[in-house]
C-alpha cells in the first residue's frame, strides 16, 4: 500500500466538475496505468463511475481484461456495480479512503466479495480524512 497513489486519486478526484468528486487509480509494477475521475454527470452514463473508467482504461492499455496484477486505490469506498466489476478483473487489492456506511460494498453490503471465487484484498481508511472532508466540501456546496 502506498498513500502516494491515494493521493493521486484525491487529486483527480478534486478535477471532476460537477460529479461526486470520487478518484480511482490503477497500479501495475509501482506504476500508474489508469486514472479517472467520476463522469456519470458529464456523460450522462449511469456507469461512469471512477472505478469502472479506470478498469476499461486498464484493461484497454493492457489488452487483456484481467487486471491480475494491479491494485486499486480509490477515495471513496466501492458500490456494488463496482465492487463486482473490481473482483471480476481480477485485482488483486483493493484500498479505498472515505467508508460510505448506505452503498459501500463492503461496510454496508457485507459478503458481496464470497459470492464468486474472489482473491481479493481490500483495505478501507486509507487518507480517510483528507477523502471525507473532500466529499464533505462538495456536497456543502450543493446543499
Amino acid at each position: 500500500m502506498n498513500t502516494d497513489f491515494m493521493q493521486k486519486a484525491l487529486e483527480i478526484a478534486a478535477i471532476s466538475g460537477s460529479d461526486i468528486p470520487v478518484g480511482a487509480v490503477i497500479v501495475m509494477d509501482g506504476k500508474i496505468i489508469s486514472l479517472c475521475h467520476n463522469e456519470k454527470e458529464f456523460r450522462n452514463d449511469v456507469t461512469a463511475h471512477a472505478e469502472i473508467l479506470a478498469i476499461r482504461e486498464a484493461s484497454k492499455k493492457l489488452s487483456n481484461w484481467r487486471l491480475t496484477d494491479c491494485d486499486m486505490y480509490v477515495t471513496l469506498e466501492p458500490c456494488p456495480m463496482c465492487a463486482w466489476a473490481i473482483m471480476q478483473a481480477r485485482i488483486k487489492n483493493l484500498y479505498f479512503g472515505s467508508y460510505d456506511n448506505v452503498c459501500g460494498a463492503f461496510s454496508s453490503v457485507k459478503g458481496l466479495e464470497t459470492l464468486c471465487n474472489s482473491k481479493l484484498n481490500f483495505k478501507g481508511g486509507i487518507m480517510e480524512e483528507e477523502c471525507n472532508s473532500l466529499l464533505d466540501n462538495y456536497f456543502k456546496g450543493i446543499r
